[in-house]
């Protein structure tokens, strides 16, 4: 279920992987998305299982590769429609959902945590910096962060103009693919955006693409989700 888990310091931080679900074919896991034409009752499953193991229940996000914030004080009835979600509750675990994008999961002193989803649109529209600045408002002391596994900067090809507006964000995430074209490294970018922050960091290794343990849309197209998950103890 966990392709890596810890939970120390009052928090609670994992990234999920395909095993212990029950989704079938193109989806065969532990698949978390609700948005992917698979079999609604194993997401629910799936779901049910890992919200069992973490003994709490966990909040989706309605993701949409933008820049919006939502802080939740609970289970709303709806999952929020933004990029990511900051809370101060402990009753609750966040998600974020990724098939190649950043996950990175924020907490802090004063017990203020957060899930956020970082597409190339999110690095761009500094989906990041706005999370640590409502983080901030709520009472955040020192944060740090886990930035979970990502598809790499060599397996994401994309045209010039859209490496060259990454560059002009960070310039670090300007990369190379592996047969010599244009490519963007959205975690190297997200990482540079948490540093110039004075957030401690920790970059979980691994590539999706590379990594079949994971879910990829840019290796396999229609595909799952894997999350990456944080929750306060409330200790």
């Amino acid at each position: 279920m966990f392709a890596w888990y810890e939970d120390r310091s009052g928090v609670t931080r994992a990234v999920t992987d395909r095993s212990d679900g029950v989704s079938a074919g193109r989806y065969a896991g532990l698949n978390l998305g609700a948005h992917v034409d698979d079999q609604p009752e194993a997401v629910a499953e799936n779901r049910r299982r890992l919200a069992e193991k973490l003994g709490r229940p966990v909040l989706y996000m309605a993701q949409c590769h933008g820049a919006d914030v939502a802080v939740v004080d609970g289970m709303p009835v709806q999952a929020p429609r933004c990029d990511a979600v900051v809370t101060r509750t402990p009753e609750v675990a966040l998600a974020v959902l990724v098939a190649d994008c950043v996950p990175v999961l924020l907490s802090s002193t004063g017990g203020v945590v957060a899930a956020v989803h970082a597409g190339r649109p999110g690095l761009l529209a500094r989906i990041v910096p706005r999370t640590l600045d409502v983080m901030a408002d709520l009472g955040a002391g020192v944060v740090d962060a886990v930035v979970g596994p990502s598809v790499c900067g060599r397996c994401y090809e994309v045209p010039e103009e859209m490496r060259g507006a990454a560059a002009r964000e960070q310039p670090v995430s300007a990369a190379v693919s592996w047969t010599g074209t244009p490519a963007v490294d959205v975690g190297a970018g997200v990482v540079a955006q948490l540093h110039d922050a004075g957030v401690r960091v920790r970059w979980l290794p691994g590539c999706s693409r590379e990594r079949p343990d994971l879910y990829s849309y840019r290796r396999d197209g229609l595909t799952g989700r894997f999350a990456g998950i944080v929750a306060a103890s409330g200790s």
